[in-house]
């Protein structure tokens, strides 16, 4: 029996995969650049109550760097009583449940965005996705950020500016505080996407977020050498909602469309199922 976990900084989801089937757990999210080991450990105790022999645990998360994974690690032996885990990045999440062990590039855009070269068994390559401020392209934080800017400055047809302010009641100066002054402003500007991809068929919006696309297969998946050659996957909600969208950029640079997925967690348990002949 092997368990397997999906881990963002606000939730996490487990999978506990058998040949019997696969039972679903959630807990907060668990990302090492917040929470110490003894946190960890303390959050698995109260929220996650798993009855069965574990044989081995495979934890994907935000903020597994080669430099945090260990933090995370020995909160994970210390509640599972074992030395069989392994922590890795949500990069080779999406890597694995996209690729499986073919050849590809595995992005996500999600809140943020992030892409990778896999050569069938390893991230080879990273275009750093360097956060909301300098990169996150074709992220729902990119997205918000051009949104509220063309709110803001008036670039957006009147109809759908005045929905905007009647769906959220907010003035400038709540946005500019938000976005400035507030914490995880990458989570503001992002909660606007739902908003955006109703609006999708307005030529502005939708322009707006294919330019955005765009940016992304520009500025991360382009630079890598078999870009052009190998399956370009993505999983994430802005890719998984906004798909037609993200298509009509990836046939614009001809570029191999591989899978859209809204989260690698169902892909993730296919690839271990096979790896564990489970």
């Amino acid at each position: 029996m092997i368990l397997l976990a999906d881990s963002g900084s606000t939730k996490t989801v487990w999978a506990l995969v058998d040949s019997n089937g696969t039972k679903f757990f959630r807990t907060g999210g668990i990302n090492p650049y917040f929470s110490t080991s003894k946190e960890i450990t303390d959050l698995l105790k109260n929220e996650l109550t798993i009855d069965h022999s574990i044989d081995f645990v495979h934890f994907y998360g935000a903020g597994c760097t080669p430099e945090k994974a260990s933090t995370v690690a020995v909160a994970l032996m210390e509640y599972f009583k074992t030395d069989a885990v392994e922590v890795e990045s949500d990069l080779l999440a999406a890597a694995h449940s996209l690729c499986k062990d073919g050849e590809g590039i595995a992005c996500i855009l999600g809140t943020g965005s992030n892409s990778c070269y896999y050569d069938r068994k390893n991230i080879v390559k990273n275009i750093p996705s360097l956060g909301y401020v300098l990169g996150d392209e074709g992220s729902g934080s990119h997205l918000g950020k051009k949104f509220l800017s063309g709110i803001l400055k008036s670039l957006l047809p009147y109809p759908i500016i005045q929905d905007f302010k009647n769906t959220y009641q907010l003035n400038m100066e709540e946005i500019i505080n938000s976005v400035y002054c507030k914490a995880f402003p990458n989570r503001f500007m992002a909660k606007f996407a739902p908003f955006m991809l109703k609006h999708i068929n307005n030529p502005e919006i939708r322009e707006l977020v294919e330019s955005c696309f765009d940016e992304f297969i520009s500025r991360n998946v382009l630079q890598y050498e078999k870009a052009y050659s190998v399956p370009v996957h993505f999983t994430g909600n802005i890719a998984f909602n906004f798909k037609e969208n993200l298509q009509n950029v990836l046939k614009k640079y001809n570029l191999h469309q591989g899978k859209i997925t809204k989260e690698p967690l169902p892909e993730l348990i296919e690839y271990y199922r096979k790896k564990y002949l489970l």
